[in-house]
Order: structure tokens, then C-alpha cells, then sequence
């Protein structure tokens, strides 16, 4: 018998060991949890290093979120929000990077076609209810094991038109960020790791009365007003932040 491996991801200990039990009574399925994202991180990296990888994690979608946390503000024009960082989505994203290899499923208390999407763009193949059935939880676990993608039906055109709208605003992005010369292109990405002019200056070998003009040609061909508008908009498009060590500029070919 082919045996599956899930972990639970869940700080509601009463409900992560609740469900882990009901789990655990199923003859071919092998269960562990974690009560937090580095708890977790910890469980697949052992699991990986021993060759008993998982095959599903099952996260909480609020997994760490502080209730009555307050967002930070964001840039006008920066588009649709991105999810919440300190929650399980963030942490599906980190598990698709590192372990490629494990499906994950995110666990909600309620339907929110926004989130849902960014769960999906993060790596989910699944979003489930937490108050579904054994028998539905078990299907959707088997499913995304077949490379299966499971969302309820109430969320399907919600997210779809999320992600439309999602790829809309990318694409448009991705227009704006080709229209840049390759030195604004290199002052932009330097701006998306969060260095400032001073620093561009250095790194480029340029003054830093031209990379301030750089950085207004960048503003201007974007539409967008800020430094933190322009790292949203990049960040979009998919635009590389500068790596800060090893990631040598070449001073020819490229004019200032």
C-alpha cells in the first residue's frame, strides 16, 4: 500500500491535532503537524534529509496572522493588494521554492476569492474549507496528488476574475518596465532591493545627480509618483531585485 504523507499546518492546536487524528485513522495516510511556518520548515527539511519527503502540507490560510493587525499603506496605483506576508500563503510560497515536490492545500474559515487566487499564484493546489468533510478533505488531498487543482465551486468565478485581473495588471506592467532604457532598467532593479541613490551612485559608478535623474525618467515612463510605487509596479512585472553581493555591473556597454 502506497502511503501518503501530510502535514498539518495549523496554531489552533486544538483543531491542528483534532484533524491530524481524524487523518491518522485512515489506513494509508501518515500525519504530522506544526504549529507555526518555521515549525513547519523545520518538519521538511528533516523529512527531506531522512527520504520520508511529504507529499501534501495542509496550511492554515491565517496561519501566524496577529487579529487586528493593522496593513501597511500602500502606494497609490500599485495595483491589488498582495496577500498578508505573515500568514500561510506566505508560506506555501516559500514551500514551492524549497520544496518543490510537496502539494500543498490551504485551510480557510471562510470563502475569499482574492485570497484564494494569491494562494493559487503562491503554489496552492487547493483551497478547502476548514469545517468540510473528512471524506471531502481526503478527496481533495488524493486529487491534488494527481496533479488536481481544487477550489470550491462558489469561488471559481471569483477567482478566476481575480487572476485576469492579476495578469491584466502584469501585463500592463510588463509594457511599462520595456520601455526603459537598460541603464534605468539596472537603476530600477537597484531600486527594487532597496538601495538609495547614494548607493546606485556607488554601484553604477555613476554621480548621484545622474542616478537622480535616472530615477525620475524610471518615475516618469512608469506613471507612478513614488519610489514605492515604482518597486510595486516592478515587482509586478516580475522585475529581478539587484542581488547586493556578486553581482557584478559592467562599466562598458552600457550608457549612463
Amino acid at each position: 500500500m502506497v502511503r501518503i504523507r501530510v502535514l498539518v499546518v495549523d496554531d489552533h492546536r486544538i483543531f491542528a491535532e483534532s484533524l491530524a487524528a481524524a487523518l491518522a485513522a485512515e489506513p494509508d495516510v501518515d500525519v504530522s503537524a506544526a504549529g507555526s511556518a518555521p515549525a513547519a520548515a523545520r518538519c521538511l527539511e528533516r523529512a527531506a534529509a531522512e527520504g520520508r519527503r511529504f507529499d501534501v502540507m495542509l496550511v492554515d490560510a491565517d496561519l501566524g496572522a496577529a487579529a487586528g493587525t493593522v496593513p501597511a499603506q500602500r502606494a497609490p496605483g500599485s495595483g491589488p493588494p498582495p496577500p498578508p506576508t505573515a500568514d500561510g500563503i506566505a508560506l506555501v510560497a516559500s514551500v514551492r521554492t524549497a520544496h518543490p515536490g510537496v502539494r500543498t492545500v490551504v485551510l480557510a474559515d471562510r470563502d475569499d476569492p482574492r485570497r484564494a487566487a494569491h494562494a493559487l499564484q503562491a503554489g496552492a493546489s487547493g483551497w478547502v474549507a476548514k469545517d468540510c468533510s473528512l471524506s471531502r478533505l481526503l478527496a481533495v488531498i488524493r486529487g491534488v496528488l494527481r496533479e488536481e487543482t481544487h477550489l470550491p465551486p462558489a469561488l471559481l468565478t471569483g477567482v478566476l476574475r481575480e487572476l485576469t485581473a492579476a495578469r491584466k495588471h502584469r501585463t500592463d506592467s510588463e509594457r511599462l518596465v520595456e520601455s526603459l532604457t537598460p541603464r534605468e532598467h539596472e537603476v530600477l532593479r537597484c531600486m527594487v532591493a532597496g538601495l538609495g541613490r547614494k548607493d546606485v551612485a556607488a554601484r553604477l559608478f555613476l554621480s548621484p545627480h545622474t542616478v537622480r535623474t535616472h530615477m525620475q525618467n524610471v518615475l516618469g515612463k512608469l506613471g507612478v509618483h513614488s519610489t514605492l510605487a515604482a518597486v510595486a509596479l516592478a515587482r509586478r512585472a516580475g522585475v529581478r531585485p539587484a542581488e547586493l553581493a556578486g553581482d557584478v555591473v559592467e562599466r562598458s556597454g552600457q550608457p549612463a
